[in-house]
């Protein structure tokens, strides 16, 4: 029994002294493998590096022509936004003028509805023949509108109706040589008549005006109310030149309109003339 005991002790110390020898010689052995691999590896890095280059560069020309095709797509999309939104800048620039004028029409109404009625009207076209001449208004007899009646802005007078039909009418200009308007200088009340002038560009004279009446430049000229056309009061004007009129008799007088009336939008009708209360007589 201790026979086999001792056997047993001899076997295991045999055994951890050959474990310990093979450690001892494996070691060195490792250490000089893995410096062999820490070389082979410092040669192949290079090689790896320039490997991993190549592949990026591959992945990218490889996904270029894609990313182009995106990056198209999108500057497309980005330009057709842009002008959908230019486009709707300018048309909400539009809606905010058209405002602008029509409150401008509204608060002048307001103002004048003791002394008149009115009809707003839009400019719906112009004789090309004559631009100064004659324009077309989307209003007519199924709205009230009649031949001869005035035609106006907060600014001044434009004409007169002169036809009509059922949705639309026509109006002659002040800067027409057909027209004529009774007028007076605002300052002095000196009376005359406004007509159009032939090829002026917009220019209106004030012909007939006494020989010794006190006109100078830079006065206002309104409406007169002599006859049954033009209300009294409505400014027309301003004196721009001075001349004598070829009789000698008289002067003439180049006027400015007050209405811009190559820009003009929208209007007013005079559909209704308050008549003025006449003042009771005194005495017999």
């Amino acid at each position: 029994m201790r026979w086999a005991t001792a056997k047993r002790l001899l076997f295991l110390a045999v055994l951890v002294a050959v474990t310990l020898a093979a450690m001892r010689f494996t070691i060195p052995e490792r250490t000089g493998r893995i410096s062999l691999e820490l070389k082979f590896r410092d040669v192949l890095a290079p090689v790896q590096t320039g490997l991993t280059w190549l592949g990026r560069q591959g992945s990218y020309l490889v996904s270029l022509p894609v990313s182009m095709v995106g990056a198209a797509a999108r500057s497309q999309a980005l330009e057709q936004e842009v002008e959908r939104l230019e486009s709707e800048k300018i048309q909400f620039n539009e809606y905010l003028l058209e405002n602008q004028r029509l409150t401008a029409l509204l608060d002048y109404k307001q103002v004048m509805i003791n002394n008149y009625n009115f009809q707003i009207a839009s400019v719906i076209g112009r004789d090309p023949g004559n631009w100064f001449g004659t324009l077309t208004l989307n209003r007519g007899s199924s709205e009230g509108v009649m031949e001869n009646m005035a035609v106006l802005t907060p600014d001044g007078l434009v004409g007169r109706v002169i036809t009509v039909s059922s949705s639309a009418s026509e109006v002659l200009l002040i800067t027409d040589p057909r027209s004529g308007v009774g007028s007076l200088i605002q300052d002095n009340r000196t009376t005359g008549i406004v007509e159009g002038v032939a090829g002026s560009a917009g220019i209106a004279r004030m012909i007939h005006i006494p020989n010794n009446a006190l006109v100078e430049t830079g006065q206002a000229v309104v409406t007169s109310g002599q006859g049954s056309i033009f209300p009294k009061g409505i400014p027309v004007g301003i004196i721009n030149n001075i001349q004598n009129e070829p009789s000698g008799l008289f002067l003439s007088a180049d006027i400015i309109p007050y209405a811009n009336l190559n820009k003009l939008e929208e209007v007013l009708i005079v559909t209704y003339v308050q008549p003025v209360a006449e003042t009771p007589r005194v005495g017999g």
